[in-house]
């Protein structure tokens, strides 16, 4: 999770938000959602994680979504990243599925040897 969080900040992601669903989803263990200033950027953030992770051997499990319509996702089954274009970011409001959890804006992580 922290690596993902250091690839998107390098790449100058913005409002990135980390989301512990642990115990809450039994899909995955932390959403990721950030946002790149035009499409060419989230492509560019969605491209990066891909091969920065796959150098150190980690594979994404799915991907999913097209520059176009301003949202891309990448699933490491335990973290799943949404990348999205300000205002299709706004429109979904992917934050709000998870009110009841706590997010962590822009923390480091907590020692843990995950994504």
């Amino acid at each position: 999770m922290e690596r993902i969080r250091v690839i998107l900040d390098d790449k100058k992601a913005q409002d990135i938000t980390i989301i512990d669903v642990r115990g809450t989803s039994t899909v995955t263990d932390y959403t990721i959602i950030a946002s790149g200033m035009s499409t060419p950027h989230i492509r560019a953030l969605y491209e990066e994680v891909q091969h920065r992770l796959k150098q150190e051997g980690i594979a994404c499990y799915r991907r999913s979504g097209e520059t176009e319509g301003g949202w891309m996702v990448l699933d490491y089954v335990n973290v799943i990243v949404h990348l999205f274009v300000p205002e299709v970011r706004e429109f979904y409001a992917l934050e709000r599925l998870w009110d009841d959890v706590a997010a962590m804006r822009e923390q480091p992580g907590d020692g843990e040897e995950r994504l």
